[in-house]
């Protein structure tokens, strides 16, 4: 009896001491890059266009494409991998061709994103003529986003109780309802977090981008909202260069005087960005969860 306490109290030091090396990493990578960043960050700098072989530029197209990218995908994203999460857990039935098919999504999830950026050239670019393009970069990112937010979603979703299920149903309601109004609600955290990973994904993704969205963008004029001039931000069919493809294209070519500091400012801005989606997201997760549940 006294070695099985002595041994679960050394793996349960283990296991602390683990968690605090990962945190302390995390932390020293995260102050790392804003240490070096945030110096850099002022409001020219996070409104201002980047300047070509000068130094002085900012980021402010990149953020916008960025947050725009990110918006358009998650909405394709989202409600996609949600629909064949619910279908594959609550609707299809065990057999060969649903082994198949959660074969193909996991395969596809760990799909190199540059093995992805090859298809999209071929596919969205040259195939479909968008060119690099908004919509073009949209659609590699869904494909890469979108197995990893069904796999996650459909985990979520088997993990709620079987009990809520039964006693829904014994209640009266049908299976929609069920889903709906029991399931989805109670798998709410575990969706919120296959939504903060697919998130991340966006916008620290590079290379599938860069063969779609483009390494330039075209002038932002924020007067023009129609989404259908090709002067307006919202058009669909322009190049858009994303802070992650930016701060690549920077350390690459090196051709800014200040290509470190304009790398080292936009990488904080991106993190910076992560961190407050992942609160924000986790908040509104929470709200939405304790306002469905009442607790």
């Amino acid at each position: 009896m006294i070695g099985s306490r002595n041994s679960e109290r050394i793996a349960t030091a283990i296991f602390y001491l683990i968690a605090l090396l990962v945190s302390v990493l995390l932390a020293a990578l995260i102050g790392y890059i804003l240490y070096q960043g945030l110096p850099v960050i002022n409001w020219h700098f996070l409104t201002a266009a980047p300047l070509p072989y000068q130094a002085g530029g900012g980021i402010g197209p990149e953020i916008f494409n960025s947050l725009m990218l990110l918006v358009l995908t998650m909405a394709l994203t989202v409600p996609l991998g949600l629909g064949v999460g619910i279908y594959l857990s609550e609707y299809a039935r065990e057999g060969r061709i649903t082994r198949a098919i959660r074969i193909c999504i996991e395969s596809l999830a760990s799909m190199p994103s540059i093995v992805i950026g090859i298809f999209g050239l071929m596919l969205f670019v040259v195939i479909f003529k968008w060119g690099f393009s908004v919509i073009s970069g949209v659609m590699a990112l869904t494909a890469l986003n979108l197995p990893v937010m069904t796999r996650l979603a459909e985990d979520a979703i088997k993990n709620v109780s079987p009990d809520l299920r039964e006693a829904s149903l014994a209640l009266g309601a049908t299976q929609w309802q069920t889903i709906t109004d029991v399931v989805l609600v109670a798998a709410i955290p575990g969706l919120v977090t296959g939504i903060i990973l697919s998130a991340g994904r966006v916008f620290g993704e590079a290379a599938a981008l860069l063969y779609t969205a483009g390494t330039t963008t075209s002038a932002l004029n924020f007067t023009d909202l129609n989404p259908l001039s090709n002067n307006s931000p919202f058009y669909l069919l322009r190049p858009a260069e994303t802070l992650a493809v930016h701060i690549w294209q920077v350390n690459s070519e090196g051709l800014n005087p200040d290509a470190t500091q304009i790398a080292n400012g936009a990488s904080a801005v991106l993190v910076i960005m992560v961190l407050i989606f992942n609160l924000v997201s986790r908040w509104a997760g929470n709200w939405l969860f304790s306002k469905k549940t009442g607790q």
